[in-house]
């Protein structure tokens, strides 16, 4: 009798509680040996591939492309070869986890023991591995494919390409422009093969011509060119990526439970999290920039007077350990700029912000921002940060109550900058004013720190240079 081994999902972060498949790379029945890549599977922080922990047949996959599968379900069982490599049972591996004791988000138990992954529409996967019907397929973080269809939401907001991030990825580090890729993949996905292909034959490479390629669908799928490849391009003037579509394009059906994977799942997550643990309280006030002379960056601005501020006011700029009632003050400043994306709220931290100039905090924020765009920010830089700033008035917005994310005990929220009309002497002006929201934990921090706190980034704010 063949010698089944059952793989359970093993924790890809630290503590993350479920991961997405992006994409299988080994088919079912297909021999793999040991440590081979198996599946790549994208969580919060970023895409990784898992690898065989057995040499045999992948006999049975538990969950198909764009399943959510919770930290130590089942994700795949293996027939044994005896004959090929196998790790030895007592060599730790960090592959071995137990199957999840109690049903969590996104999983629970069957009537006959079996354990049950989300799908994409909110429904559910048997262990058996059964594909929800074609028609109701849901929107998925990416482009990754839901049963036989292919939803590209996150793919055209980067330049029109229906390719997952581990592709993306993977396209960016081999210098292949995927815009020249022709695709292999279930309506017009490009996948990793097709970028491998690509790189090999040095038909793609970055900074060439646009050639782009659509597939067909159905039995007779054939490559053709899409015929305004020559004049179309899928970006701006600026060089940046533009929508082809609206963003509602891809939805999905409207009405119908949408199972949130990714950043999106994580996020809500952090923001119950944050919403139960934290002692919020809110203070609003103008800072006038009447004074500020031509050429000044707002965002810089907003850093530097959030960096001023901490200096004056040590207490904003701070880890609460609720549980323990401890605080711990920090003698540097790391800032943790929201970031606003398709898929979700990303947080990157602005390290050691105190001791960058201008010109090296506008750096940090390009760097920060384009990683978290192409998702290949460490997941290490995704937290640590010591205080949080979110410039939502760059869309809409005067005042809020920015959500502060455990254990920090502030944030710096900035509105949409207007004119007022103030009094002077001998008649009125029209002043540039910015509105400030400041969030904090009244638990570590007292109404008066908080107030002077603000004071300290009003009076920074009101320089002119």
């Amino acid at each position: 009798m063949a010698d089944i081994k059952t793989f359970h999902l093993p924790d890809l972060g630290e503590g993350l509680p479920d991961a997405t498949i992006v994409e299988w790379l080994v088919k079912e029945g297909a021999t793999v040996r040991l440590d081979d890549p198996l599946v790549s599977m994208e969580t919060a922080k970023a895409v990784v591939e898992v690898p065989s922990p057995y040499s045999g047949k992948l006999a049975k996959m538990h969950g198909g492309n764009g399943d959510v599968i919770i930290t130590g379900a089942a994700l795949a069982e293996f027939e044994i070869d005896p004959k090929l490599p196998q790790r030895a049972e007592a060599q730790s591996t960090g592959h071995h986890h137990a199957p999840a004791a109690a049903a969590g988000a996104g999983s629970k138990t069957g009537h006959n023991g079996d354990t049950v992954v989300a799908s994409d529409e909110g429904g559910e996967i048997s262990s058996g591995g059964a594909k929800p019907a074609a028609g109701d397929a849901g929107t998925v973080v990416g482009a990754m494919q839901s049963s036989d269809a292919v939803h590209a939401e996150q793919a055209v907001s980067v330049g029109g390409v229906k390719a997952v991030p581990a592709v993306r990825a993977l396209a960016k580090k081999l210098g292949v422009d995927l815009t020249r890729v022709a695709p292999s993949g279930a309506s017009g996905v490009v996948t990793m093969n097709d970028v491998k292909l690509a790189a090999a034959s040095g038909s793609a490479r970055t900074g060439a011509a646009a050639v782009r390629a659509v597939a067909t669908t159905g039995p007779a799928a054939a490559t053709v060119a899409a015929p305004a490849a020559a004049t179309r391009t899928a970006l701006s003037a600026a060089g940046k990526p533009m929508r082809t579509s609206p963003p509602a394009a891809h939805a999905g059906v409207l009405g119908q439970p949408e199972q949130l994977k990714g950043m999106r799942r994580t996020m809500a997550r952090v923001m119950a999290e944050a919403h139960a643990q934290i002692v919020a309280t809110s203070i609003v006030d103008d800072a006038d920039l009447h004074a500020w002379e031509p050429g000044n960056d707002i965002t810089v601005r907003l850093l530097r007077a959030l960096v001023a501020a901490c200096k004056t006011v040590p207490a904003l700029n701070a880890w609460f350990d609720g549980a323990n009632l401890t605080r711990t003050l920090h003698p540097h400043v790391d800032i943790g700029l929201a970031v606003d994306t398709d898929d979700g709220l990303f947080v990157p931290a602005l390290r050691n912000a105190d001791r960058l100039d201008a010109a090296g905090l506008r750096a940090a924020v390009n760097r920060a921002r384009a990683e978290v765009m192409d998702r290949s920010i460490a997941a290490s830089e995704l937290s640590g940060y010591t205080i949080m700033l979110s410039n939502f008035g760059m869309f809409a917005g005067r005042y809020a109550t920015p959500v502060v994310v455990p254990p920090c005990v502030a944030i710096l929220g900035a509105g949409k900058l207007h004119h007022v009309t103030v009094p002077v002497l001998g008649g009125f002006e029209a002043h540039r004013v910015m509105p400030l929201s400041l969030t904090f934990d009244h638990r570590a921090a007292t109404g008066g720190e908080a107030a002077r706190f603000l004071r300290a980034v009003i009076d920074d704010l009101a320089l002119p240079r």
